[in-house]
């Protein structure tokens, strides 16, 4: 079976009422962690690329890795996602590249750094929305600045984040706002703001709503009860991987990631894609640290890579089960992009936008 577009996915989730961890790649050992996670629990996978990471593992390989997945565990629907497209012409070399689903991140402008306005966001989402629905393919737009609502600031991810500090009204997501995104640019996922950032230094204490705004989820989802929403900045950053880090070598501070029980409280609210990376990098660097500790004199990547794999695959199958992604698999009819194209053309999939905010 082909790569399946991400509004496959998305929608099945919604009508059953579960979430889908979508885990960043860079590698084979990623892949494989996933795959057999994801084959174990008989759960959907989203794959999904960064920038950085089309660069580092170049075009050809990472697509070709993707591709062996799909044959190596056909029954398993798959999608491509670009990660936080900078630009129209970022998310067009994914399409062509084979990615079946594409982010056009513009609450940033084209440099990745600088705060967009609202109508630069919609007019470049809206150009690609055309592209890519016109293939089939799906879109996901940003609407707020992901970054810190401790700090005012955001960690760049493969230097794609806000340079300084913003208010905390850029932080969020304004509901007013995401509707009149939605009906303007028929984007099939929206990432909001609710104070997550990137990488493990999320927050400097166990968070509440103060810091963390799951409510702010809730209200969106009042007001665009039938759009996707999706959660950027999510891994929860546990303290055994940490620890193991640090026990072997490392150095990293005190830190807090986003708990999984608020993560379980957005998919309430009409979450459908949860952003997952840090994570999976804690748990591979704990696992190479303690095997190069271990057996020091061992000079066999594979020492290395095999428990990288292996760990990873433990935040993988915990995620798929804590999100409710476990045992869908097997339920989704696998349809390729070109029967999206015509549902797209024929305004089936169009953006079903409330009137009024729902009254609670």
């Amino acid at each position: 079976m082909a790569l399946v577009p991400m509004r496959l996915l998305l929608d099945h989730a919604a009508e059953n009422g579960y979430g889908i961890p979508a885990y960043n790649v860079n590698n084979l050992e990623q892949i494989l962690a996933i795959m057999k996670a994801a084959n174990e629990t008989d759960s959907p996978v989203i794959l999904q690329a960064s920038r950085g990471a089309r660069s580092y593992a170049g075009e050809n390989f990472l697509r070709h890795l993707v591709l062996a997945a799909v044959e190596t565990y056909p029954h398993i629907p798959v999608v491509m996602h670009q990660d936080h497209g900078n630009a129209p012409s970022t998310c067009y070399s994914a399409l062509r590249n084979g990615f079946t689903s594409v982010m056009m991140d513009g609450s940033l402008e084209a440099d990745a750094k600088t705060p967009a306005s609202f109508e630069y966001n919609v007019a470049v989402t809206s150009e690609v929305v055309k592209v890519a629905h016109s293939i089939g393919c799906s879109v996901e737009g940003e609407l707020g600045c992901l970054g810190s609502l401790e700090t005012g600031k955001g960690d760049k991810e493969d230097g794609h984040g806000f340079d300084g500090t913003l208010s905390h009204d850029q932080l969020l997501t304004d509901p007013d706002e995401a509707v009149q995104f939605v009906e303007a640019t028929q984007v099939d996922a929206l990432a909001v703001a609710i104070g997550t950032s990137h990488g493990a230094y999320k927050f400097t204490r166990k968070p509440t709503g103060e810091i963390l705004a799951i409510s702010r989820i809730e209200e969106i989802h009042r007001r665009l009860p039938n759009t996707h929403l999706v959660m950027h900045g999510s891994s929860s950053v546990p303290q055994r991987w940490l620890d193991m880090i640090n026990e072997y070598g490392g150095q990293i501070p005190e830190t807090y990631g986003v708990p999984v029980e608020e993560i379980q409280k957005g998919i309430k609210s009409g979450v459908r894609k949860v952003n997952i990376d840090t994570d999976n990098r804690l748990a591979i660097t704990a696992a190479i640290r303690e095997a190069a500790a271990k057996d020091p004199s061992n000079f066999d990547p594979r020492h290395f890579m095999k428990p990288s794999i292996k760990y990873m695959m433990e935040v993988c199958s915990a995620r798929y089960e804590a999100f409710g992604t476990a045992g869908n698999a097997s339920k989704i009819k696998q349809q390729p992009i070109e029967v999206y194209a015509a549902m797209y053309a024929k305004g089936e999939l169009d953006a079903k936008i409330a009137k009024t905010p729902a009254t609670v």
